[in-house]
């Protein structure tokens, strides 16, 4: 590309960072958010999910994470990794974090967001001036607006991995205006490659939102249908073996998905006209609609160019109903389920809003490409503008806040555009700017005595200059009030959760001093900070919040007595000593409650540590005929794996305030109420009470309440919260001493060593082992066993656990774990890298023949010994 080309959209790029990196955090300042107030800002996933992610990230960079790509061994007991990785942190922005202190982890991701953020606004201003010529600032400050749409700053800033999105969508459309100029074929499938690898969710939208712009584009192009037809040959052939190189990733999170637990899913309800409408106006908020806010001087622009007669009348029509067509898509539910891969969302409905938001910005740049709409042009938009606000002022999500607001970005953009119009000079402008002159008395037209006239370029920069600084002041209020409102009605209906402090310090540390993995696992403990403790403090728990979370390790965890939030995808820890010796868990932590979260903070409680003698990772039991199913209790389930009758289950008796039963005296008690909310406390027993959590998408978690009194009664005070029940056999109490003379013999049979590598068990079993080896990790897809020197078979599967036939003669066991999907997506890629280098090599040797002169044969005079050269002659296609 000439120099002359490319420097105007350096310019326009450099702006469009620059303005979204003070825009952005000022939003923050305003709001007095993290880091620039104590307002958290790590809410929901942010804080559950997208953090601790990143935190093990940091670890596996630093080589301080328990396990690697293929197996997460601290969380949810063993968890396959790769499609975890390729859903949150394969973003080339990602490893960034490598370079913060790990107490920061909280400031390594919101440094992230704001850099993603800046990209996407650079790109767009790069695009634009791609698709059509114009002013270099008008391009950085729409893509700036672009960055930061109602959708960002709503939504995307909390799921930074959707953030890749937001840039690959620009960067795709530019690959399809490579495709349309026949450019660039190389570069344009490793964008592809990029963006799905990326983010594959977010990039599956962008790819459709470009196909749609490119076919737009060559409608518009006036090219045969030949030509067209070959395009749009190209553009697939190039999405094809982008995908094709992205495949070993994209495959492994496929099937990671399929194997994930369900979910709780919600039937989609389009919203109201009203609600669509207020979500194109500054400072509305809401969790379910559309979040297409791009800025009023963006929105007038897109809503001139029907009326902009200066752009031709197809371009007019055609920018108008692909930005139409593509916001009604989002209202009918077959649409609607394409735009989301034919995946009901989990959570927010509209994410592919940013798509709109893109659309609309393009629109609005075709339109002041073609120059600053007319004033009758401009006087539409403006009446249109009027009648979407008289609609969207009967929606709830308008408050108070966004008229003034609304006003002033009004005033600021008419402005702004109106001084642009005037100093151009062209068409209605000019003649508007000679009835404005005219209007002056006649002295004041004439200079003052010694006033020097300004050049002609001064005359036009002056005008210009107050129209920047007009649209840029319009732009800074309404968008930096509409972050503002959004990060504050977050933290309203959402949970939040505090940065890295002293309390996960205290935690770290303790963890620290306990670990000894892999001769046992220290759990992070019931009283958890955020869903995945063990990757942002520590040890291998069963903790695990993830869209990918096995639905065997959740079948399992429930038969057990666990509990879970979030339709199931969060797992919990479970603080019961059967399924601490079940799993190997040899010492858990005990925090106090987050005083973030905790209406009634322990501000004296201490971080403290319980050890308990437990069994290696690997044991040997005895094989059963027919080994019976889980059952409805979860005292019954933990003795099926554990091996032993260590429960008394007595017969309840059950009122709305208390739960009485008689046990073994010295016992301890366990509460198992999955639907109760409230709390629970063992009469005469030292402590705070027992919290229960239980809704439509929560499930309470089995807990220990205390120790039977000598008298063998027990009551139980309950405390509910909303009407809940309390289920037969929702009492067990556990005789300590049989659970440790189960222990030892489990210690006694079991592995006398086992090593653990990232996808590897591999243990040292005692000569003549027989009856079965269980691994005490969730029996996930992928996991292959072999006994001695026999062929490695897939694992079997002993109620969720991964389980092994001995047959008496081999001393180890190894166990190896490849992702499903892995092989496929290798073969996948290798096929598209394949091709990719059969085109480059074609493309080589195709242009070298096209450049290389067919010369004609050299020509000598018999009359003089001096040979003639000929002009070469090359043939035309």
């Amino acid at each position: 590309m000439h120099s002359g080309i490319r420097r105007p959209r350096r310019a326009g790029a450099g702006v469009a960072a620059l303005v979204t990196v003070v825009m952005f955090c000022a939003a923050d300042a305003v709001a007095r958010s993290y880091p620039f107030g104590p307002r958290a800002r790590t809410v929901n996933d942010l804080g559950n999910q997208y953090v601790p992610f990143h935190a093990h990230l940091w670890d596996l960079l630093h080589g301080r994470a328990d396990g690697g790509l293929l197996i997460n061994w601290q969380s949810g007991y063993g968890s396959s990794f790769l499609p975890d990785l390729g859903t949150y942190l394969t973003s080339p922005f990602a490893p960034l974090v490598a370079v913060f202190p790990r107490d920061e982890i909280d400031l390594a991701v919101y440094v992230i967001t704001v850099l993603k953020v800046a990209c996407a606004a650079a790109a767009m201003a790069w695009l634009l001036l791609a698709l059509r010529p114009g002013r270099w600032w008008a391009a950085g400050l729409l893509g700036a607006s672009y960055a930061l749409c109602g959708w960002t700053v709503a939504a995307a800033v909390c799921n930074l991995m959707w953030l890749d999105g937001l840039i690959a969508l620009p960067l795709l459309c530019l690959a399809g205006e490579w495709v349309l100029h026949q450019r660039r074929p190389l570069l344009g499938v490793l964008v592809v490659t990029a963006a799905w690898i990326a983010n594959f969710y977010t990039a599956y939208m962008a790819t459709l939102a470009a196909g749609l712009v490119l076919l737009l584009r060559l409608a518009l192009s006036g090219l045969p249908s030949r030509r067209k037809a070959a395009v749009a040959g190209r553009a697939g052939l190039t999405v094809a073996l982008g995908v094709g190189l992205a495949a070993p990733l994209v495959t492994v999170i496929y099937f990671g998905t399929r194997h994930a637990s369900p979910g709780r899913f919600t039937e989609f309800k389009p919203v109201g006209a009203e609600d669509l409408l207020a979500r194109l106006l500054p400072t509305t908020y809401s969790f379910g609609s559309p979040a297409l806010f791009v800025g009023t001087t963006v929105l007038l622009l897109a809503l001139a160019l029907p009326f902009h007669r200066a752009a031709p009348r197809r371009v007019r029509a055609g920018w108008t109903l692909l930005v139409a067509g593509v916001t009604l898509s989002m209202q009918w539910d077959p649409t609607h389920l394409l735009w989301h891969a034919f995946a009901a969302p989990q959570g927010s409905p509209y994410r592919q809003a940013f798509v709109v938001c893109a659309l609309l910005v393009m629109a609005a740049w075709h339109t002041l490409s073609y120059g600053v709409p007319a004033p009758r042009a401009l006087s539409a938009a403006t009446g249109v503008l009027a009648l979407i606000v008289a609609v969207a002022a009967g929606s709830g999500l308008v408050r108070q806040v966004a008229w003034p607001v609304l006003l002033l970005a009004t005033a600021g953009a008419l402005g702004g555009l109106t001084v642009l119009g005037m100093a151009s000079g062209t068409g209605d402008w000019r003649s508007l700017g000679d009835r404005a002159r005219r209007l002056l008395p006649a002295g004041d037209r004439r200079l003052p005595a010694g006033a020097r006239r300004l050049p002609s370029g001064a005359r036009r920069t002056a005008p210009v200059a107050l129209a920047v600084v007009l649209l840029l002041g319009a732009q800074f209020g309404e968008t930096v009030a509409t972050s503002a409102v959004a990060s504050r009605l977050r933290l309203a209906h959402l949970d939040d959760y505090a940065p890295w402090g002293d309390r996960q310090q205290r935690q770290a540390e303790a963890i620290a001093r306990a670990d000894g993995w892999p001769r046992y696992r220290t759990d992070p403990g019931r009283e958890q900070t955020v869903a995945n403790d063990p990757m942002l403090v520590g040890g291998q728990g069963a903790q695990y919040y993830s869209s990918h979370t096995s639905d065997v390790l959740l079948r399992t965890l429930t038969a057990l007595g666990g509990g879970w939030t979030s339709g199931g995808r969060s797992l919990q820890s479970l603080d019961n000593a059967v399924t601490d010796v079940i799993f190997s868990v040899g010492a858990r932590v005990h925090s106090p409650p987050d005083p973030h979260q905790s209406r009634d903070p322990e501000p004296d409680a201490q971080v403290t540590v319980s050890r308990q003698d437990v069994p290696p990772l690997v044991t040997v039991r005895p094989t059963a005929a027919a080994a019976p199913a889980f059952g409805p209790s979860p005292y019954r389930n933990q003795e099926l794996l554990l091996g032993a009758r260590v429960y008394t289950v007595p017969r309840l008796a059950v009122s709305a305030e208390a739960v009485s039963a008689r046990c073994p005296a010295g016992s301890e008690v366990y509460l198992w109420a999955p639907h109760f909310a409230g709390t629970a406390q063992l009469t005469g027993a030292p402590g705070p009470a027992a919290r229960f959590r239980s809704d439509a998408s929560k499930r309470a978690a089995l807990q220990p309440l205390g120790t039977v009194p000598p008298t063998g009664r027990l009551t139980i005070a309950l405390s509910a919260y909303r009407p809940g029940r309390i289920p037969v056999g929702a009492v067990g109490c556990l005789d300590t001493g049989k659970l440790r003379t189960a222990v030892q013999r489990l210690k006694t049979t079991g592995a006398t060593k086992v090593t653990v590598s990232d996808g590897t068990i591999r243990a040292e079993l005692p000569a003549g082992s027989k009856g079965m080896a269980i691994v005490a990790a969730p029996r996930i897809a992928g996991w292959r066993c072999a006994t001695g020197n026999s062929a490695a078979v897939p694992a079997g599967n002993y109620h969720g656990l991964i389980s092994v036939p001995l047959d008496g003669t081999s001393t180890s066991l190894t166990c190896t774990f490849r992702p499903p999907g892995l092989r496929l997506g290798m073969t996948v890629g290798g096929v598209a890298f394949g091709t990719v280098l059969l085109l480059v090599v074609v493309g080589v040797v195709r242009r070298r023949r096209t450049l290389q002169p067919a010369a004609l044969p050299a020509v000598t005079d018999s009359a003089s010994p001096t040979r003639k050269r000929l002009t070469p002659v090359t043939h035309s296609q």
